[in-house]
């Protein structure tokens, strides 16, 4: 019977489209007027929304920038959800002016027409860095008229597949880097300023770089569409069903060595899960292909909800909050769009002391509603902009579909029209209630001093902050260096700190005084930050070490990382007593592992004199197979007797699982190393070990590698 069910369920459906004499029933929605749209949202309490701009001045809109003279830059995405071939791209970035000074856009010029899938901008020394996969380019108007004239390659190799997954976000750091993110697709990128270089895989990574150093290289973290880098440097980033993530360990010391087991160091730091308040009821396309799987979940006993709405599917876009004209409780918010649930989501973070990463949660009046929510469901909030009045532009691509065909069952594409919304896009101001707009004048920073510049960076907005900051390093003027300095010691503000320390180094101008001055903040971050720069002087060895037992957790955890990059002789005390001291924490562990100290043979006896292996614990577990599988790559000398004589050890013999532990690194790290011959150290300690092993089936694997590495 359930079979002809569903036919005759077919059947009446098909009826009730075709109905004779009557127009087939709409299951898609058509669009609305600007007006319309306005309408439709639900924002929260003591706040604005007001349009901007829309089409026919811009089509397609996916993000945008201002630079340091309030100049807006857009990009529109022409080519989605298409992939283009590299010679007919249809993306382009309009400039828009507001010509009267009134908030609203008037008149546009296109900047650049004809490239494909570009997806965000960054202004940069009189120009704008673009992401194109597989390019990152530089482009600037050399003539005054606001139309690129000249376009150079800097990058080259990021992955061009689906353009929802490639190189995106362009982000201003703190610590004068530039981030972006590449979703950890495959790429061999190679710096076209730099040709002898061998290419940087950036496969499972993000990527950053540095123009002014000449330095690349991959970043740790997995970020799709969505970036937002905080006060703090810290990074948080979507992808599609994740809406907030980050990674407490970056890149450099992640991979600093090449024998640690991988460690995928990404944090979902939401604490509602996926749920979601949408207004808007799922498409007909989505609702069908969810139907059809929780069926196929259903036929085979899999425990498994698909969801067709009110979950995180498309989270899109996440920013920084920094701006001065919301009350305070929003600084530092991050904004994410559902661009499949037609809405925004706000998250508020929080970091203790007590704490290495951030919890981020909803804000006090969303418990149980999103920031923006629409019952429009052509409105597609794809990305936002903190910008330079303190208020947040949301960048809404508006368009009936929003999926990728590729994502989509055959049958169901029929009745979808992928270009629908092609010529359509708006982006809208959000501000609060009484917002008075008069104060506010375009910015013209190109044409100030630098020493009118550096009191910017004790401005309450981050924008004004950043493009300071980044001026300053553009020009190059060591002369700010003094009253850098004044704000580094005497201002009351920690991001105002925290930027004129930057600033220093972006100058060349940093000393170990300076950073002295920073490890010694009241403020945490301060001292987090301190710590970095310290790799730098040798002189402050110690002052990396004493941070170790730093009452902020984060600030320890950072002082672990970094003393992993100091002497051997310096680093495995500080290592072992980070170990001993936070050994319930498996941050702290693979902390330790990332460095080369950390799985020295010299360690495991100075971790016994320790009493390390005296309690039980699940990540001394972790350590010890960790510790086998870089032995077992390794194949060095007096590393197999140095953990024989360990696992020898009264306080571990009583575990018999760390011997287990250990085998099974060892058995793990042998063969990932691919060697025709093991040494005889190597062979005889292997052999030993499957003399103590109780487990039968490592007992076998140990002596399978013995016969095979002789």
């Amino acid at each position: 019977m359930k079979p002809a069910y569903f036919l005759l369920t077919a059947l009446y459906a098909a009826i009730a489209l075709s109905s004779c004499g009557d127009a087939p029933l709409k299951i898609y929605d058509d669009p609305k007027t600007v007006e319309e749209e306005i309408k439709s949202f639900q924002l929260v309490e003591g706040f604005a929304i007001k349009n901007v701009a829309a089409e026919p001045d811009i089509v397609m809109p996916v993000s945008m920038a201002i630079d340091e003279d309030g100049i807006t830059y857009v990009v529109q995405m022409s080519d989605y959800p298409f992939i283009p071939d590299s010679l007919n791209g249809k993306c382009s970035i309009k400039v828009l002016f507001d010509n009267n000074n009134d908030g609203l856009y008037d008149s546009s010029v296109l900047f650049v027409g004809g490239v494909p899938d570009i997806t965000s901008v960054l202004p940069y020394k009189k120009g704008l860095l673009v992401t194109s996969a597989p390019y990152i380019f530089f482009m600037q108007d050399t003539t005054g008229d606001f139309v690129a004239d000249k376009v150079d390659t800097l990058f080259s190799g990021f992955f061009t597949g689906n353009s929802e997954a490639q190189i995106t976000n362009l982000t201003y750091g703190l610590d004068n880097w530039i981030y972006a993110n590449n979703h950890g697709q495959a790429g061999q990128v190679k710096f076209l300023l730099q040709p002898g270089k061998e290419p940087l895989s950036v496969t499972g990574q993000d990527f950053r770089f540095r123009l002014d150093k000449g330095l690349y290289e991959a970043e740790s973290g997995n970020g799709q569409f969505g970036l937002a880098l905080n006060d703090l440097n810290h990074r948080f980033y979507t992808q599609n069903t994740l809406h907030i993530q980050t990674n407490p360990i970056p890149y450099r010391y992640l991979r600093r060595h090449p024998f640690l087991s991988s460690y995928r160091a990404d944090r979902n730091i939401s604490d509602h899960e996926l749920e979601m308040f949408q207004l808007t009821p799922p498409p007909y396309w989505r609702k069908t292909r969810s139907e059809r799987r929780q069926r196929q979940y259903d036929s085979l006993n899999l425990n498994r909800i698909e969801w067709a709405d009110k979950h995180f599917t498309g989270a899109s876009g996440a920013t920084f909050y920094g701006g001065d004209a919301f009350p305070v409780a929003y600084y530092g918010s991050v904004f994410t769009g559902e661009v499949a649930g037609n809405l925004i989501h706000r998250d508020v973070l929080v970091r203790t002391e007590n704490d290495i990463t951030y919890t981020a949660s909803r804000g006090e009046n969303e418990k149980d509603k999103e920031f923006l929510a629409s019952t429009d469901s052509w409105f597609r909030p794809a990305s936002f902009y903190s910008g330079p009045d303190g208020n947040l532009f949301v960048v809404d691509m508006y368009r009936q579909h929003i999926e990728t065909p590729v994502s989509i069952p055959e049958d169901l594409k029929e009745d979808m029209d992928f270009y629908a919304g092609n010529d359509m896009g708006r982006i809208f101001l959000i501000m609060p209630n009484g917002y008075n707009a008069s104060g506010y004048r375009r910015p013209a920073m190109s044409l100030m001093t630098s020493a009118d510049l550096v009191p910017l960076l004790e401005h309450p907005n981050a924008w004004w902050r950043t493009q300071a900051q980044r001026l300053l390093v553009e020009r190059q003027d060591k002369s700010v260096a003094g009253d850098l300095r004044k704000i580094l010691n005497s201002s009351q503000a920690v991001p105002a700190r925290l930027r004129a320390l930057y600033t220093l180094e972006g100058l060349d101008a940093l000393n170990a005084e300076d950073v002295s001055v920073a490890l010694k903040d009241k403020d945490a971050g301060l001292r987090e930050h301190g710590i970095q720069l310290a790799e730098r002087f040798p002189v402050l060895a110690n002052e990396i070490i004493r941070l170790v037992d730093d009452p902020a957790k984060f600030v320890a955890f950072q002082a672990v990382l970094s003393a992993g990059n100091l002497p051997p002789g310096k680093a495995i005390p500080a290592l072992v007593h980070a170990l001993n001291r936070y050994q319930t924490d498996s941050l702290f562990t693979i902390a330790v592992l990332t460095a080369r100290p950390g799985i020295q043979s010299q360690m495991l006896p100075a971790l016994v004199k320790a009493g390390y292996f005296e309690p039980a614990g699940k990540f001394k577990e972790m350590y010890l197979e960790a510790l086998g599988y870089a032995f077992g790559l390794q194949d060095l000398p007096g590393n197999m007797p140095a953990l024989l004589a360990l696992l020898s050890a009264e306080t571990v013999k009583r575990q018999p699982e760390w011997l287990k532990a250990a085998a099974n690194g060892l058995i793990r790290g042998t063969k990932a190393s691919k060697r025709e011959k093991h040494s005889p150290e190597l062979i005889a300690s292997l052999k030993k070990l499957a003399d103590q092993a109780a487990d039968e089936a490592v007992k076998k694997q140990l002596t399978e590698i013995n016969t095979e590495g002789k």
